[in-house]
């Protein structure tokens, strides 16, 4: 019996097919339409799952052009659908009068053999962040057309109704494909892509943060930028936490009752190592003080030992650079861990109250001083808030939790 085709491979090679017909002239609104044709054939024509990791050039072949008699995986999986893809694009350029001319230009194909290894996907990262797109632009259609997010989760990261995704998406695509994609986006948006990336694959329905991790560690060898060695870091000592975060049962497990044995040490060591050679710079930047909030926490033997002041400090510094209400919430629970619930309070009295998870800092905030009731209202009210299932049935217990107290309801 066959099993389906392994979907996990061919949403890993999309990116660098995608880019491979970019770099041959294809313009990225029919690249996409190609590439997904060639998703397609794929599909019908590979039964067996792959235990191959695609070439990381084009590397194609002329036994890549078509699917293996046997109906299996070509050795070359990634040169297969490149080849597929472009015959489709050159198709579709066939069909259109107003693509004659480019059709002139690559009606040839290139010739079958290797090429020189290089990483599209990253290349693709730089295009989706050309000059010519707003930052908010370029990372939706980063996310979409690399990352192989759908509109809504793009939409959900951005709090942001789908369809107002979906049109600032499809504005995106119209305007890279009327400008020659010859130049380098910003390194800027390309890390908050990046960081985007990872946090969905970290928290949402599709695990992203590995490739995000490999495409930083790549970018980081490729530019020297402190920012860069900072996002690695902050990645990866966030990672390393990743089995600890859940409960056999699938339950969001809070940072201070994580069973820490479960931290991977050698991602904590590297994370770490990375990040002292980016404040070695002295060029500050807002991934260098998240890392350093991340490392002070990987850091402390228990919850109980977690330096809480030089943590404070750290938010100063990244509410300097940022200025971020996100940041200012985050500091409000700080500042209750190091000087009290009354002092975390009076930080979140100054935080918008519409900022997301503000009600849920609130309640435990309010738990640790002394107000039970108060706490368990506000931590009810934060589960009907809350972006994620897992995130609403934790809130849920904390509020069963302090009303199953004796005396809860008087």
């Amino acid at each position: 019996m066959t099993r389906p085709v392994d979907e996990e491979l061919l949403r890993s090679l999309t990116p660098g097919v995608l880019a491979a017909l970019v770099r041959r002239g294809a313009d990225f609104t029919a690249a996409e339409d190609a590439v997904q044709e060639a998703l397609l054939e794929a599909v019908r024509l590979w039964p067996q799952p792959a235990a191959v990791a695609g070439s990381d050039g084009e590397g194609e072949v002329e036994a890549a052009a078509v699917a293996r008699a046997d109906g299996g995986v070509p050795r070359d999986p990634k040169g297969w659908l490149v080849t597929v893809a472009w015959r489709k694009f050159l198709d579709g350029a066939r069909a259109e009068s107003a693509r004659r001319r480019r059709e002139e230009r690559v009606h040839e194909e290139p010739v079958p053999g290797p090429v020189p290894a290089a990483d599209d996907t990253l290349w693709l990262y730089f295009l989706c962040a050309h000059p010519s797109l707003t930052s908010s632009s370029a990372v939706a259609l980063t996310l979409r057309a690399v990352g192989g997010l759908t509109t809504r989760q793009i939409a959900q990261a951005y709090l942001v109704p789908e369809a107002t995704m979906a049109q600032r998406i499809s504005r995106a695509k119209r305007t890279v494909s009327t400008v020659r994609l010859d130049r380098p986006g910003d390194v800027a948006t390309v890390l908050r892509v990046l960081y985007l990336v990872f946090n969905e694959g970290y928290g949402g329905d599709l695990d992203l943060a590995a490739e995000a991790i490999r495409l930083t560690r790549q970018l980081a060898s490729a530019i020297d930028h402190p920012e860069v060695l900072g996002l690695l870091a902050l990645m990866l000592l966030h990672h390393a936490r990743r089995a600890a975060r859940t409960g056999p049962d699938g339950a969001l497990v809070p940072l201070a009752e994580q069973d820490r044995s479960r931290w991977d040490t050698a991602a904590i060591t590297e994370g770490v190592a990375v990040l002292q050679s980016a404040l070695s710079r002295d060029r500050l930047g807002e991934y260098q003080a998240q890392a350093a909030i991340a490392a002070l926490h990987a850091d402390a033997p228990t919850a109980g030992e977690t330096d809480w002041v030089q943590i404070v400090e750290w938010y100063d510094e990244l509410a300097r650079l940022t200025d971020s209400p996100v940041v200012r919430l985050n500091r409000a629970v700080a500042v209750g861990e190091a000087d009290g619930p009354r002092a975390g309070l009076a930080a979140l009295a100054v935080v918008d109250g519409g900022v997301p998870r503000h009600t849920a800092v609130a309640a435990y905030l309010h738990e640790r001083d002394g107000s039970p009731s108060t706490a368990a209202r506000l931590y009810a009210e934060a589960a009907r808030l809350a972006p994620n299932l897992a995130e609403r049935d934790h809130l849920l217990r904390q509020a069963a939790r302090l009303n199953s107290r004796p005396g809860a309801q008087q």
